[in-house]
This record gives structure tokens, C-alpha cells and sequence, in this order.
């Protein structure tokens, strides 16, 4: 008996040439990210075969890597993890399979967050971000502290606790800001220009408390660390918890584990400058006293020792011995003790001592230098010498 077929029956050949025709000329196909759960991961001489199914297990499809991409992958597939892959659409006509050639795959979920983290951080770091000789010191007595953090967190009310405690009387600003969801990185660097902007404050706090990952991120949006490093002001982030470090805390000016501990660096305990400042008196006082005695008793002995100097010199007696010969001596060269014998001293008009006759004429006229007083005479006569 013969079979009769309907006219659209097609052969095995045709249907999957139609699928194939349908999917791999789809330019939605083409190329197309998927993620999902690695599992049946087997490695063959002409690549990587492995299967990629939803968590839930309620869909799968079968992927292919071969060697020749393998190098080029971010991260080889394993099994149980998250993976995000890029690929295209083939259908095996033998088989009557599809699947997915992966030219590039990530890891999924938290490990895709981490690998765009990572790739931000290499690139602020070789814009030269986190190196440490573009960090700027915090001053050591600040007088105006402020803060930027969420005005309803409990960060606010810590940092003002220990602001408060450790430094009384020091004005604090806050520049309220989002520190959480997608709306806070934009906040957040808006809050930064303001105090800039400002112009008081001589430190910044950025601040918040701990939490998840997720609550977290936006201290490692770019947008925050062009924020701080742009910033004149130096800034000292708090933020999260001691394992927690965000982009922010490595671009920061200094950094501490959690808000309270960023207050405590910010300024320095009043009650103790004072005590160091008292206590630094008393040293000084101390030093100048003993000083003082020290001098003093040099300056006893000193004198001790002038007193017994001339019975005891036998070089500062024989010294004044000659110093009183020398007094003697000059004595009897003194014109004036000379004068005072009843010698005359004379002189010519020229002021030239006359020692002889020679050479005086009559009517010259001389002066006679007494011991008191002075003589004009004129010469009315010349004798010679006897």
C-alpha cells in the first residue's frame, strides 16, 4: 500500500537545515552573552567542551572553546561556577545539536564585579592615583574638621562623639551626603566639591559603616576617586569595617578601618597636649635651675681662685715686679717729670726742640716750655759753650 505525505512533510536533512539556516543567519546570535552555572566540564585534543545551565537546572545548553581561543579567555570554565560567555550559535546537522562557540568568557555574579573592580584599579594606578608621593599631609591641630556622610547614619554620631571627646571646642561642618545605591557615588563627590568650595575646613572625614559588598560599591566608583584626589583639602576615609578597603581608602590622604577610628586621626587628644605642655615646663624649669646652680658654683670657685691667685703665683709676683720697674722707668722718661725738676723745655717757631746754639740767630724768636706755664723770649745775645 502506498504511503501518502502531506505536501509540507520535509526530510530529517530539510528540518534541520531550516533550523540552521534560521539560527545561525539570527544576527542576534551572531554573537551573544549568556551566563550560567559551569557543569560536565571535558577537555578534548580539538578544545573544551562544557555545558552551561541555569542555577535552577531548568535549562541548558552545550558550549564549545577551541584551542585556538583558549589563551584569550579571562577565565577557563570550572566546574559549579558562575561563568558570563560571549559566543555564537552553530547547529550540527548529524547530531541535530546546537550550540555555543565561546570566544570570551568572565566570571559571573561576584567574580564579574571583581575583574571590573580589578580592571579600574589598574587603570587609576597607572594614572598614578594611589602613589603614595601625591599624598598630602594631615595637619597635626586642625581647627575646623569636616564631615561627609549620611546625616541619619550612625557614622555621624560616632565621628562626633570622638571628635568631641578628644578635641572640645572644635568646630565640626557636615556635607550630608547618599552612601549607599547608585544614586551616592554622584553624592557623594558633590559633597566633596562643596567643602572645598567652602573653603574652612583645614581636614576632611569621609565616612560610613559597615555592610555587604553591594552597599559598599560606590567607594569604588571613579567618579568618588577623581573626587578625593582632585580635592585641595586632605581627606582620611573611614569606611566600613577593619577587612573592608575600597578605591577610596586608596586614594585617600590616610585612611583608617571605621568612622570612629578616622576621627581619631583627624586630631589629637587636647587633654594630652596640655599635660606634654605643662610637663614640658616643669622640664624646662628644672634644666634652667640646675643650670643656674652649676654656673653659680663655677663662678664661687672662679673667684676662690682669684682671691688665692697672687700668694700663691710665683709667675704673676715676678710679673709685677717687672711692671713696677717698667712704672718707674717710664716715670723718669716723662717730659712732665722732667719739667717738674726745674728743667725748661725750648723750641723753635718750627716746633723743633733746640738741643744747641748752632745755628740760632739773634732776634729769633723761641718758646720756653715750663713745668707751668710757657715763655715767648728773643735772642739778644749767643754764648758759646763753656
Amino acid at each position: 500500500m502506498n504511503a501518502i505525505f502531506p505536501d509540507t512533510t520535509l526530510s530529517v536533512g530539510g528540518l534541520t537545515s531550516y533550523l540552521q539556516e534560521l539560527l545561525e543567519g539570527d544576527r542576534n546570535l551572531r554573537s551573544v552573552w549568556l551566563i550560567g552555572e559551569v557543569s560536565n566540564v571535558s577537555q578534548h585534543a580539538s578544545g573544551c567542551f562544557f555545558t552551561l545551565c541555569d542555577t535552577d537546572k531548568s535549562a541548558a545548553i552545550r558550549c564549545v572553546v577551541w584551542n585556538s581561543q583558549r589563551q584569550k579567555l579571562l577565565k577557563l570554565p570550572v566546574k559549579g561556577e558562575q561563568l558570563l560567555v560571549l559566543g555564537s550559535i552553530r547547529v550540527y546537522k548529524n547530531r541535530g545539536e546546537y550550540q555555543l562557540t565561546v570566544v570570551q568568557s568572565l566570571p559571573g555574579g561576584e567574580g564579574l564585579e571583581a575583574l571590573r573592580l580589578q580592571q579600574l584599579r589598574s587603570r587609576l594606578e597607572a594614572e598614578g592615583f594611589f602613589d603614595p608621593a601625591r599624598k598630602r599631609p594631615i595637619p597635626a591641630h586642625p581647627q575646623i574638621v569636616a564631615v561627609v556622610t549620611s546625616d541619619s547614619a550612625a557614622a555621624w554620631g560616632d565621628i562626633q562623639r570622638t571628635l568631641a571627646q578628644r578635641y572640645p571646642g572644635l568646630r565640626v561642618l557636615l556635607s550630608p551626603t547618599l552612601v549607599q545605591g547608585d544614586l551616592a557615588p554622584a553624592a557623594i563627590a558633590r559633597a566633596i566639591a562643596l567643602v572645598e568650595l567652602d573653603g574652612r575646613a583645614d581636614v576632611i572625614i569621609l565616612g560610613r559603616g559597615g555592610g555587604s559588598a553591594e552597599d559598599l560599591a560606590c567607594f569604588n566608583d571613579e567618579r568618588v576617586v577623581r573626587a578625593i584626589a582632585n580635592c585641595a583639602i586632605p581627606i582620611i576615609t573611614g569606611i566600613g569595617h577593619e577587612r573592608d578597603e575600597s578605591l577610596a581608602d586608596l586614594v585617600a590622604d590616610q585612611r583608617a578601618h571605621t568612622p570612629t577610628a578616622a576621627a581619631a586621626q583627624a586630631v589629637p587628644i587636647l587633654a594630652e597636649i596640655y599635660s606634654e605642655h605643662q610637663q614640658r615646663m616643669l622640664n624646662l624649669a628644672s634644666v634652667v635651675k640646675a643650670r643656674f646652680q652649676t654656673e653659680s658654683e663655677h663662678l664661687q670657685q672662679l673667684q676662690n681662685r682669684l682671691k688665692r691667685l697672687p700668694a700663691t703665683s710665683r709667675t704673676l709676683r715676678q710679673a709685677t715686679g717687672k711692671l713696677e720697674i717698667l712704672q718707674e722707668k717710664l716715670a723718669a722718661l716723662n717730659p712732665a717729670a722732667v719739667l717738674e725738676r726745674g728743667y725748661a723745655a725750648v723750641m723753635q717757631a718750627d716746633g723743633r726742640i733746640v738741643r744747641q746754639t748752632d745755628g740760632l740767630e739773634l732776634g729769633e724768636e723761641l718758646t720756653v716750655r715750663l713745668s707751668r706755664g710757657v715763655l715767648k723770649v728773643k735772642i739778644v745775645e749767643v754764648l758759646d759753650a763753656e
